[in-house]
């Protein structure tokens, strides 16, 4: 018996430490999910392009990108997957001249500029990590002047007509070269993540407005995300816009609302998943934007879908007509004028030309001669045709004055 209590115990305590560990884990479970729910809630981390905002606070607040723009992006990435590489100055090339011809080559991409919009897909070219220069022809190199003595840093890119650029493996393009001499400056090591500020820079004249960057060398969130103990360091983008702070760790363009008019200013910074800088040369950017409020330009119109999709296509493709309406077609075409069906045509008077110096009666006369039988005159041959089709009791004058309006008739069944 004694042994029996002390087994029925053991399994007594068996039992409870098993739902005592089935409930612990429960805990630890549900606790994990709700860490990571959080960290989620905290963070816009996507791989995939993601067309819903992300940030809605303060003043500053992110907005879905423009309907038409979302439309073109599907057409945009069916025709073009750039590849852009820099031909000249080679990586560490040692010139000595302060202007530099820069030859660009650009293969499945076609640059230009619409006629009608100013708009087109282009190159974005930034020499060290100053304003940004747009690049619409590369029939010719492309000459920077008056640099000064030392490394510069020149970085190429495709872009969309409105801003964003592709973020394709192959379109985009660096090089580190150096005039007269190796300084430390503007020289960053392009094996460690690299950030390049795209837009916005200039001026505007609408909302909302492109913010856009380029990674180079940025590992994938999944990668870095695996183990805690790999030296893989995850990423985030610190963006401040006019003192408000707020993160990205998806790389995609995003649209902000909410500008002053008048300047404003905007910080990129690229820091590790701890918040620590990741120290390298332009990795920390500071740009002032001119922003004046709506207007009529041809970007601001796109940014507001106030140019229509089968007109903006024309943008993104050199060869694209804009297809005619059937309203305007039919629009175009001159009515018919239509012919009254009683108006009888005038009989020519002469079918042929006559003999000189014979009268029309004589003439006749002559065709009846030669259509009657020889032996018959002409008034015998007449008499008996208006005998054979004339009614008792009519002369042969009331005859011939009804054969003739009976040729009238046909004559009229005939051309009408």
């Amino acid at each position: 018996m004694d042994r029996l209590i002390k087994l029925l115990s053991q399994k007594a305590g068996n039992c409870l430490m098993g739902s005592l560990c089935k409930y612990l884990f429960i805990c630890l479970l549900a606790w994990g999910l709700v860490s990571c729910n959080g960290e989620l809630a905290k963070s816009t981390l996507s791989q995939e392009r993601s067309d819903t905002p992300i940030m809605k606070q303060g003043k500053i607040t992110e907005v879905s990108p423009p309907a038409v723009i979302q439309q073109l992006r599907v057409d945009l990435d069916s025709l073009y997957q750039p590849q852009v590489s820099i031909v000249t100055p080679q990586k560490d090339d040692i010139l000595k001249d302060s202007t530099v011809s820069v030859g660009i080559e650009v293969r499945n991409f076609t640059i230009f500029r619409n006629e009608e919009f100013g708009l087109g897909p282009h190159l974005e070219m930034v020499v060290d990590n100053g304003i940004k220069r747009s690049i619409y022809s590369i029939k010719d190199p492309i000459v920077l002047e008056n640099l000064a003595p030392g490394t510069h840093t020149l970085r190429v890119f495709a872009v969309a007509p409105w801003g964003e650029s592709f973020k394709n493996v192959g379109s985009y393009a660096e090089t580190t070269f150096h005039l007269y001499s190796k300084t430390g400056e503007n020289a960053p090591d392009l094996k460690e993540p690299l950030l390049t500020f795209n837009q916005p820079q200039g001026a505007y004249s609408g909302e909302p407005v492109l913010l856009d960057f380029y990674l180079t060398n940025a590992p994938l969130h999944l990668v870095a995300g695996q183990s805690e103990e790999d030296t893989i360091e995850n990423w985030r983008i610190k963006v401040t816009v006019n003192g408000e702070v707020f993160y990205l760790d998806r790389w995609d363009p995003i649209y902000l609302m909410g500008f002053s008019k008048g300047k404003n200013w905007i910080q990129l910074e690229y820091i590790n998943e701890k918040g620590v800088a990741i120290n390298n040369d332009f990795n920390n950017t500071v740009r002032v934007i001119d922003f004046q409020g709506s207007e009529d330009d041809s970007l601001s119109r796109l940014m507001r879908n106030e140019i229509p999709f089968v007109e903006a296509r024309a943008i993104i493709d050199p060869n694209y007509q804009k297809p005619i309406p059937a309203l305007e077609e039919n629009q175009n075409v001159e009515p018919v004028e239509s012919f009254d069906e009683t108006i009888t045509p005038e009989t020519p008077e002469k079918e042929f030309s006559e003999p000189a110096g014979e009268s029309p009666d004589e003439d006749t006369s002559k065709a009846q001669d030669s259509i009657e039988p020889a032996g018959e005159s002409p008034d015998e041959d007449t008499s008996k045709a208006q005998d054979s089709i004339e009614p008792a009791g009519e002369s042969p004058d009331e005859d011939t004055s009804k054969a003739q309006d009976s040729q009238k008739a046909s004559s009229r069944l005939f051309f009408s």
